[in-house]
């Protein structure tokens, strides 16, 4: 019959269970870390003010009753009534009239016309007495350069000193960089688009450029002493647009009567005489060659030069013997001396001169307001004021009974123009006046020193720098006065430049 029996389980795998595991996918997402900040924000300080309307005071109400009630004076009534048709009249015809139309009220105090902002001074140039030659403002408006020499154009080494006047914690007595060179230099200028480029003329005939931007070795390019430099001390040096939208050269005047523009070509290693001028006797112009007298040699020392910033291919020359030249860039009559060993050939490029000074001519500067007016200085103590289409000035002015270093135009002013004198005095004139008498006059002190340079500027027109003897470059600051252009000066220019000279 039937009996008890225990067999092995039996277990049967679900497929279906399987298949839907295998099918299953593990993901997996995670955004990225959130940073947060915690900020806070607090006032200074608090002000609370509050305003609050008075009653007015019965007895005030009571007093403009009786004001009220008085009669009107006896007559007035009358009067105004009889002089109403000619007061309408006369203030109809002031709403026509044109005579204050440009008059323009200025709020500003007058009563100091000049102020001094910084004494720089570098304690190893106060120390040897050297003398402050040239200063010159960067593109930017904010720092300074100032080149030194000990006033005897001895071989000793100089300067080039910078200050940012911009720079928290400005220190007048500690430049922010000091160049060293191994001669004196006799002048400098600052690259017109480029701040940390500086070019400057040696008094042993060489041509520096340097850039600030480079602490180690600053010095980019230098001509050195071969056949295509100067052999004498360069009186100016002045950064001249080439035809390459951008570039510039460096064009340098010495006492050996040659100009010289160099171009910089890094690949060479410095700078690369582009075109030379000659300055000789015999190939001025016949008016000057005529009243210049011979002294045993056929050059002419160049003493100042000047662009025109009105005409690319113009510039301006002033000699030790007092000539002034009107120069062409783009003359091509030789020169009629040898240029054995150059690598360019010497060109005569002057065309017309003016009549020549009594002494020589420091300083040349081109209108920055009129195409044709500049004014010229020098050991005579006056200032000349010249057009490009005649020979004679047409203005003289009496500034100092010393020598005058250096005349320039105000950037600002087409009538003024600042002249530093060998009394120590910068004279400010302003030809718009009717007596020619300086508008202002700095005077920083010190007997028997004095002003050898000035430089205003451009960016920041209410600044005005000058060095002197001492060693110490002023940084003056102008009114209103001096800097802001009234509205009939530009007319009052042309005709000045209109007047035929005597």
């Amino acid at each position: 019959m039937f009996t008890d029996e225990a067999l092995d389980s039996v277990s049967v795998c679900s497929l279906w269970r399987k298949s839907r595991q295998s099918a299953q996918e593990s993901r997996g997402c995670q955004t990225r870390a959130i940073n947060s900040t915690e900020a806070e924000v607090q006032t200074v300080s608090t002000t609370v003010s509050c305003t609050q309307t008075e009653p007015q005071d019965q007895a005030t109400e009571q007093l403009l009753q009786q004001h009220l009630d008085q009669p009107e004076p006896p007559g007035l009534k009358d009067f105004l009534q009889r002089v109403e048709d000619a007061v309408i009249r006369e203030l109809v015809r002031n709403a026509r009239s044109h005579a204050f139309d440009w008059f323009q009220v200025n709020w500003e105090d007058h009563s100091q016309p000049v102020s001094c902002l910084h004494r720089l001074q570098h304690p190893s140039a106060q120390e040897r007495g050297l003398h402050v030659t040239s200063v010159s403002w960067s593109c930017t408006g904010s720092v300074i350069a100032c080149a030194y020499d000990d006033g005897d154009w001895s071989t000793e080494k100089s300067y080039v000193c910078t200050w940012n006047l911009d720079r928290r914690g400005l220190n007048p007595k500690q430049a922010d960089l000091v160049l060293d060179v191994h001669t004196a230099v006799t002048a400098l200028c600052c690259h017109p688009e480029q701040p940390a480029l500086i070019a400057g003329g040696l008094y042993s005939g060489e041509v520096v450029l340097w850039d600030t931007s480079r602490t180690q070795d600053p010095v980019l390019a230098q001509t050195g002493l071969s056949a295509d430099s100067h052999r004498e001390p360069v009186y100016q040096v002045a950064w001249v647009p080439l035809q390459k939208r951008g570039e510039f050269g460096v064009l340098s005047a010495s006492s050996g009567g040659r100009v010289l523009l160099w171009t910089v070509d890094l690949d060479q290693g410095g700078f690369v005489l582009n075109a030379a001028y000659a300055m000789l006797r015999q190939q001025l112009p016949h008016s000057s060659s005529s009243s210049f007298k011979a002294r045993g040699s056929s050059t002419v020392g160049v003493t100042s030069l000047a662009l025109s910033p009105w005409d690319s291919d113009t510039f301006l020359v002033g000699s030790e013997g007092g000539l002034l030249l009107r120069c062409s860039f783009s003359s091509q009559t030789p020169a009629a001396v040898s240029s054995e060993g150059q690598s360019v050939t010497l060109r005569a490029p002057a065309v017309f001169s003016f009549r020549p000074r009594s002494g020589p001519v420091h300083s040349i500067h081109c209108s920055p307001f009129h195409r044709n007016l500049f004014v010229s200085a020098g050991t005579d103590g006056l200032v000349h004021l010249h057009s490009l289409l005649q020979a004679n000035p047409l203005l003289s002015v009496r500034v100092s009974d010393s020598y005058i270093f250096q005349v320039q135009w105000s950037p600002t002013r087409p009538l003024l123009f600042a002249a530093a004198t060998g009394q120590g005095e910068v004279q400010i004139f302003d030809l718009g006046r009717r007596s020619l008498r300086p508008a202002a006059t700095i005077d920083q002190g010190g007997a028997g020193q004095a002003a050898t340079c000035l430089s205003f500027n451009c960016q920041n027109p209410h600044l005005l720098a000058v060095g002197r003897t001492d060693g110490t470059v002023g940084v003056w600051q102008l009114s209103a006065d001096l800097t802001e252009q009234s509205p009939r000066e530009s007319s009052q220019l042309e005709q000045i430049a209109n007047q035929v000279a005597e």
